[in-house]
C-alpha cells in the first residue's frame, strides 16, 4: 500500500517547484552556478524511517547550518558558564553577517550569526591526536551517520571573498572574545561551512537532534541531552536571524537555514526535517525551504504547541490472528482453515497519542504490510488524543487499503473516528471488543477461504465438537438422557452467581457470553453457535456460573442438567468418565487459545 505520507510530499514538492522567487547566494563566486530548480524534501522520524522525494542526494555546502552544531560541540567541551561568557543567546533582529556585539564586552548576541560562530569555532580546541577542524568534522559527520568531506572550491572561495567575517575576527580579537590570532578561527569557520552535505545528511543530523542527541539510524549518542536542550533553544529564538519571529509563529519549531540553499526544522522527539532549494528569500533563507516547512507545519501540525508531547510509536503490539484467536470453538474443518489463512488478518494495538511522530508509525505499519493480508483491525482502546492529521491520513490509508484488496476493521468502543468513517460509501466494520472483531475476521477468512465449507445453523447433538471423541454407544446412551430447550432472541439463559446448571449443547442459533467490566460495563467475552457448549466451565469457579449466558437469537440446545450428571455418575461411571475425559480435551483447547492471548497482551 502506497504511504499517505510520500503521496503527500509528493504533492506538495510538486506544489512549491512553481515558486520562483529569490536567487542563489552569489556573494562567493563558486557558489553562484548552482541550478536553482534543485529541490529536495526529507522527512526522518526519531526511529530511523525517512521519507524523501526531490534532490535529496544532491551534494551542496552545509555553509550556516554548521553552526549549532559547532556551538554544541563548545558546550560540550567546556560548559554553559564558559561559552555563555564568550557568546550571549539573545536574539539580535540583524542579519546573519551583522555586526551585532554588546556594547563594553564584544559579546556576539548568540551563536547562530556570524559572529557568535567564529566564536563557537575559536572554543574548540584539538584533542586527542585531531585538530581542532578534525574534531568539528567527525562531529558533523556523526550527526549525518556517515562521513563527510569538504569541497575546496568553495573554501577557498570563501577565503579569497570572506572579507567581512575576517573583519569580524579581528574586531572579536579586540575584545578579547577569540583569545589568540584569529586567522586560523577563520579558516576552519570557512572550512567547516564548505562540508558538504545532501538533504539526507542534513534530515538525518536534524533528526539526532530531534533524538536527544542518539543518532537514530546509527543509535549512537552523539551529543549529550544539555547541550542538545541549548543548542535548541537558540535555534529556537535565534536559527532564522531576523525573520526568526515570522519563522516561529508560522512554523513553530527549532530550525537553522544556510546559504548553500538547505534548511533544517526540528520537531524534538518526533522528526527532523531537512529541504534543500537554492534560491534564497531577503533574509538568507531558501525560498522553498521556508515555504515548504510552513505547509508541513500547518498540513502535520507539527508547530510545537500542537505536537507538544514527546513523540513515540504508536504501535504497542502488531500480530496475526493465530497469535491470538477469538476463543470462538469451531468444527474442525473451520479450524485447519484458521490455521492456514489466519495470517491474513492483522491486529495492530495502538496506545497513547496520535500525532503526528504516533500517526506516522500507525500509517507505516499499514504501508509495510504483506500483501497477501486481507485484513487489518486496529485497535483504537488505549488511544488517547487524535489529532486531526491523524483523522486525515487513516482516511487516505483506508483507501490505500480497499485498493489494495485489504479491509480496515475498527475496535473503537468510544467511536473515535466516527466522524471520519461517517460519509464512506462503504462503512467499516467497528467493534467494541478485540473478541468480536477477531471473530468478525475469523468468519470472513473461513467464508472466503474455506471453499464450499459452510459454517452450520443447525447440527444434531453428535456433531458438537466437544462430544466428538464418543463412541456411538456412549453418545447414545447420554442422548437419550438429554433435555431439550428453547431460547428465545434476547431470553438471559445462566447469570452470574448461579450455580452450575449443566452442559448445553447447541443445536441451532447463537448464544453471547458477557461479563462485568472494571467500571460496570458489560463486555462481550465470545459468541456461541451451532456445534458448540457452554456451562461446564462453572465447574471451574466453585460451581458458580462467572458469566451471562444469552441467546442472540431463536437458540435451542440439548442439555445434561447437573441432577442427570450426578445421577450417570452413580448409575454408569464408565459413561461418566468418557463423558467428562470429552469435556476436558475440549476445555484444554479453549485454555491453549486463552493462553496463546494472554502472552499477545504481556509483550510489548
Amino acid at each position: 500500500m502506497e504511504s499517505p505520507i510520500e503521496n503527500y510530499l509528493r504533492i506538495i514538492h510538486e506544489e512549491i517547484s512553481d515558486l520562483r522567487d529569490g536567487k542563489p547566494y552569489s556573494t562567493i563566486p563558486a557558489m553562484a552556478s548552482v541550478n536553482p530548480d534543485n529541490f529536495g524534501i526529507c522527512l526522518t522520524t526519531v526511529d530511523g524511517y525517512m521519507y524523501e522525494v526531490g534532490d535529496t542526494r544532491e551534494e551542496f555546502t552545509i555553509q550556516s547550518i554548521s553552526k549549532p552544531f559547532t556551538y554544541g560541540l563548545a558546550l560540550s567541551d567546556l560548559g554553559m558558564d564558559a561559552v555563555d561568557a564568550k557568546v550571549d543567546v539573545e536574539p539580535s533582529g540583524d542579519a546573519f553577517n551583522e555586526i551585532s556585539l554588546a556594547p563594553g564586552t564584544g559579546r556576539p548576541s548568540n551563536a547562530m550569526i556570524n559572529a557568535g560562530a567564529l566564536t563557537a569555532t575559536s572554543l574548540i580546541r584539538s584533542r586527542g591526536g585531531n585538530t581542532r577542524f578534525k574534531r568539528i568534522a567527525n562531529l558533523y559527520s556523526q550527526f549525518a551517520g556517515r562521513q563527510l568531506g569538504v569541497d575546496e572550491e568553495i573554501y577557498r572561495s570563501e577565503l579569497d571573498h570572506g572579507h567581512r567575517n575576517r573583519a569580524l575576527a579581528y574586531l572579536l580579537r579586540s575584545f578579547e572574545i577569540i583569545e589568540n590570532d584569529p586567522t586560523p578561527v577563520v579558516e576552519d569557520y570557512f572550512r567547516q561551512c564548505s562540508v558538504m552535505v545532501n538533504c539526507m545528511d542534513l534530515s538525518v543530523m536534524a533528526a539526532t537532534l530531534a533524538n536527544s542527541g542518539r543518532n537514530p539510524m546509527t543509535g549512537v549518542q552523539v551529543m549529550d541531552l544539555l547541550p542538545v536542550e541549548r543548542v535548541l533553544s537558540v535555534m529556537t529564538t535565534c536559527g532564522m536571524y531576523d525573520d526568526a519571529g515570522a519563522w516561529l509563529t508560522s512554523v513553530g519549531m527549532p530550525a537553522k537555514s544556510g546559504v548553500g540553499g538547505g534548511t533544517i526544522a526540528v520537531l524534538p522527539g518526533q522528526v527532523g526535517l531537512a529541504v534543500y532549494s537554492p534560491p534564497l528569500d531577503d533574509h538568507g533563507n531558501s525560498v522553498r525551504g521556508v515555504a515548504t516547512s510552513q505547509r508541513l507545519s500547518r498540513d502535520m501540525e507539527l508547530h510545537f504547541v500542537r505536537a507538544a508531547r514527546a513523540g513515540r510509536s504508536a504501535i504497542r503490539a502488531s500480530y496475526d490472528i493465530t497469535a491470538a484467536p477469538s476463543g470462538i470453538r469451531r468444527a474442525d474443518e473451520a479450524v485447519e482453515v484458521l490455521r492456514e489463512e489466519g495470517h491474513r488478518a492483522m491486529v495492530i494495538e495502538l496506545n497513547g497519542d496520535l500525532l503526528f511522530a504516533g500517526t506516522e508509525s500507525m500509517v507505516r505499519e499499514l504501508s509495510s504490510l504483506a500483501e497477501d493480508v486481507a485484513y487489518v483491525i486496529l485497535d483504537l482502546r488505549r488511544v488517547d488524543e487524535v489529532a486531526d492529521v491523524s483523522l486525515r491520513l487513516l482516511g487516505e490509508a483506508r483507501e490505500n487499503l480497499l485498493d489494495s484488496g485489504c479491509e480496515l476493521v475498527l475496535i473503537d468502543r468510544e467511536n473515535t473516528l466516527a466522524e471520519t468513517f461517517r460519509d464512506v460509501e462503504r462503512p467499516v466494520p467497528t467493534f467494541d471488543t478485540r473478541t468480536a472483531a477477531v471473530e468478525w475476521c475469523e468468519n470472513e477468512l473461513i467464508a472466503r477461504y474455506g471453499e464450499h465449507l459452510v459454517l452450520p445453523t443447525e447440527v444434531e447433538v453428535g456433531q458438537c465438537v466437544a462430544l466428538s471423541p464418543l463412541k456411538p454407544a456412549h453418545l447414545a446412551a447420554l442422548t437419550h438422557r438429554m433435555e431439550e430447550r428453547i431460547y428465545e432472541k434476547g431470553q438471559v439463559v445462566r447469570r452470574v452467581g448461579q450455580s452450575f446448571g449443566g452442559v448445553f449443547f447447541i443445536l441451532a442459533g447463537k448464544i453471547l457470553t458477557s461479563a462485568p467490566g472494571p467500571t460496570g460495563e458489560r463486555l462481550r467475552l465470545s459468541t456461541l453457535s451451532a456445534g458448540m457448549t457452554f456451562g461446564e466451565l462453572a465447574l471451574g469457579s466453585d460451581d458458580r456460573q462467572e458469566t451471562t449466558v444469552k441467546a442472540l437469537e431463536r437458540t435451542r440446545v440439548d442439555v445434561l442438567t447437573a441432577q442427570t450428571i450426578e445421577e450417570i455418575e452413580e448409575e454408569d461411571p464408565r459413561l461418566a468418565a468418557e463423558l467428562w475425559k470429552a469435556l476436558t480435551r475440549d476445555a484444554y483447547s479453549r485454555v491453549d487459545l486463552y493462553l496463546r492471548e494472554t502472552a499477545v497482551r504481556m509483550r510489548d
